[in-house]
């Protein structure tokens, strides 16, 4: 698989995934929140989770747009954007492990994580496929 088609997948993975997420706090703050990752014991706050999930929509619109053109410019623009939020969250919910139980860390932690590395990999990609074209 070259690394074009290789960006275009990951891109569009990350773009899905910031939809279905985004399109489900916009739309339904109240069970996004339920989830024990999301509420963590800790108040109920609708505007914020429709906040997040409408940030969550405008990330995916630039990831697509990023898949779709595979421009440079776009695709790493896309990616910032995308770790600017996902670095620092892992790092938040790092400080905020006491919330949960230990069968609930684990698979956050590594959704999190992947959250961090996916977009990293796909960066490093971006200069292999620049050579492919």
């Amino acid at each position: 698989m070259s690394a074009r088609s290789q960006l275009r997948a990951g891109l569009a993975f990350l773009a899905a995934a910031q939809f279905i997420v985004g399109g489900w706090a916009l739309l339904s703050p109240r069970s996004f929140f339920d989830i024990p990752w999301v509420g963590m014991r800790m108040p109920y706050n609708a505007h914020l989770m429709m906040d997040y999930g409408a940030m969550s929509l405008a990330t995916s619109v630039v990831l697509c747009v990023g898949a779709v053109t595979l421009r440079q410019t776009m695709i790493r623009t896309g990616l910032a954007v995308y770790l600017v939020f996902a670095l620092p969250h892992l790092v938040i919910h790092l400080r905020l492990l006491h919330h949960l139980t230990p069968g609930q860390r684990v698979p956050l932690l590594t959704a999190l994580t992947a959250a961090v590395v996916i977009p990293l990999a796909l960066l490093a990609l971006t200069r292999r496929a620049r050579k492919e074209s």
